[in-house]
């Protein structure tokens, strides 16, 4: 299955590619440098972090999201709706849909957790009938695993913060498609946030390496290591350049949303 999500533009320096396929022999893979990373780098990953699949394909990153059910996910909007170039709309929703937390290994790939089954899919109505960059975010539930389990009773989750400011320090985790990516490796930026200059309701970074397949992924506050994820204050969305990606922040309408999917979630 062929995904085509909206362009992204999308480039790796080289110093950045070195750190992210050669993490193991340099010391390259710490989130925790004193100073803003520039460049992403090859990380051991998140559990709670993972990627959308479809008849063994992938194309995004999602991730475990606190909720009363621990059966609810955050990815972007145009992951699971997407309008193309032509103004054709994909939904993704109709299809047979999972997630993989903590995808690993080149081709399919391995899922050390197993796969979740999409449920349910909730996003804003302003993505869903006018494609507004403003809405670019959704919220999807899980169906248990197959020994009746929860997804965040066995990965974690972050914490969805709806009232967070532009000025941050976030860690970025996600999976650039394989192209970019051959082993399927979560990376990492530890950084911060700034108002985008062209769309002020956006959170953005500075931080290469985010190729396409990183929609999705969590921006993270107070970041500690795993187990200690902090808060998520948004999903990356999109960038014009090769090194700034941008997010929706989180706000009241997020938050909507998200209540929307909690109460599917814990409806059954």
């Amino acid at each position: 299955m062929k995904i085509r999500l909206r362009p992204r533009a999308r480039s790796l320096a080289a110093p950045a590619a070195l750190c992210l396929f050669a993490a193991a022999a340099t010391g390259c893979s710490s989130v925790f440098a004193p100073e803003p990373q520039t460049d992403a780098t090859a990380s051991e990953g998140l559990p709670m972090v993972g990627v959308l699949v479809a008849d063994g394909d992938h194309w995004c990153t999602a991730s475990v999201v606190d909720s009363p059910g621990r059966n609810v996910i955050a990815t972007a909007g145009h992951c699971v709706m997407n309008v193309t170039e032509d103004g054709t709309v994909e939904d993704l929703t109709e299809q047979d849909l999972a997630f993989a937390p903590d995808f690993q290994g080149a081709g399919k790939g391995k899922h050390p957790y197993g796969l979740w089954r999409v449920k349910g899919a909730y996003l804003d109505d302003r993505w869903k009938h006018q494609a507004d960059d403003r809405a670019d975010y959704a919220f999807l539930t899980l169906e248990p695993d197959g020994q009746g389990r929860n997804v965040q009773d066995v990965v974690g989750g972050s914490v969805p913060d709806f009232t967070s400011g532009f000025d941050r320090e976030v860690t970025v985790y996600g999976y650039p498609d394989a192209e970019h990516n051959p082993d399927n490796q979560q990376i990492s930026c530890r950084t911060r946030t700034s108002q985008d200059e062209q769309q002020p309701f956006m959170l953005s970074i500075k931080c290469g390496g985010f190729w396409g397949g990183t929609s999705g992924s969590p921006w993270l506050t107070d970041f500690a290591g795993p187990g200690r994820s902090g808060r998520m204050i948004a999903v990356l969305s999109g960038g014009e350049t090769d090194d700034e990606s941008t997010a929706v922040l989180f706000d009241e309408a997020t938050k909507k949303v998200y209540e929307t999917a909690v109460k599917a979630g814990q409806d059954g």
